[in-house]
Formats: C-alpha cells, structure tokens, sequence
C-alpha cells in the first residue's frame, strides 16, 4: 500500500513563502513521476509541477521562476518550494505519484492535500 503524505501548508502574507513536501510510503517513489497540484474553490484541479526520477521538471506557466519542484529519492520525498506567494495561489495543493515510463500495471496515487491560503 503506497501512501502520500503532505505538510507544511499554510497561512502566509502576499510575497511570503512556504515550502511543501510530501513523503511517499511503499516502493515506487523512484520509479514515479512526482508532480504537484492545486485546486482552488470553484475550479478544477491544475498541474502546478512534475519532476521526473531523474529531476527534469516541468511547470505550469503560472508558478515559473517562483515555485520550484525537487526530489530527495533517498528520503522517498518531494518537496514545493513556493516564493513570491500571490493570493491566486491559494488553494489545495495535492501530491502525486505515476509511472515514469510505460509500465504493465501503472499507478496513481494521490495525498490527501494540504492547504494554501494567501492573503493580500
């Protein structure tokens, strides 16, 4: 049974930052995709940011030269350094884990969301 669990949400001021991880239990952290998402009220989820097991990464165009997505595979943990926090970025940030590369049985898991609130 893999497990992704969030932390370090919160409530910061506009222009403030907030550094988000997620640690994934089981044995598929280093053969996933790792990739964070929001969902803000009323919206649909959006892709915020994936890194690949071998830290190519890749950004919505929203969250580029502010967010930055990293990996530690031997703590199985990824991590969202947010900076330049905007009230726009609130939302519920979600971790996930999916197959790098095509696989016979693939996976999909998802962490229960941490919150993000901005304030102006």
């Amino acid at each position: 049974q893999v497990q992704l669990v969030e932390s370090g949400g919160g409530l910061v001021q506009a222009g403030g930052s907030l550094r988000l991880s997620c640690a994934a239990s089981g044995s598929i952290f280093k053969q996933s995709r790792m990739g964070w998402y929001r969902q803000a009220p009323g919206k649909q989820r959006e892709l915020v940011a994936t890194i690949s097991p071998g830290s190519f990464t890749r950004y919505a165009d929203s969250v580029k030269g502010r967010f930055t997505i990293s990996r530690d595979n031997g703590k199985n943990t990824v991590y969202l350094q947010m900076n330049s926090l905007k009230p726009e970025d609130t939302a519920v940030y979600s971790c996930n884990a999916e197959p790098a590369v095509l696989v016979s049985t693939p996976w999909n898991y998802w962490g229960q969301g941490t919150q993000v609130t901005v304030t102006s």
